[in-house]
């Protein structure tokens, strides 16, 4: 299975979220757990499902969602 086919949204599963294909762990899940200092290690022990290469596709995920034609503005320093 490619990177692309292990996350998969649907409506009707953790409200259209992102998840690892066959899960309910969302990719904002895996990003969030992994910026808290998580190691891959960790996330695996906790979610028996879960495997390396999901982690890999939700991080490719996020990267390629960022990458769309989007500004996000930042903040202006008052000073």
């Amino acid at each position: 299975m490619n990177a692309t086919a292990r996350i998969v949204a649907n409506p009707e599963v953790m409200m259209g979220k992102p998840v690892v294909a066959g899960t309910r762990i969302t990719v904002e899940s895996i990003l969030e757990r992994l910026a808290a200092g998580e190691t891959k290690e960790q996330l695996l022990a906790a979610h028996p499902r879960l495997t390396s290469e999901a982690i890999d596709a939700a991080l490719a995920f996020a990267a390629q969602a960022l990458r769309a034609d989007v500004v996000y503005p930042s903040p202006i320093d008052a000073a």
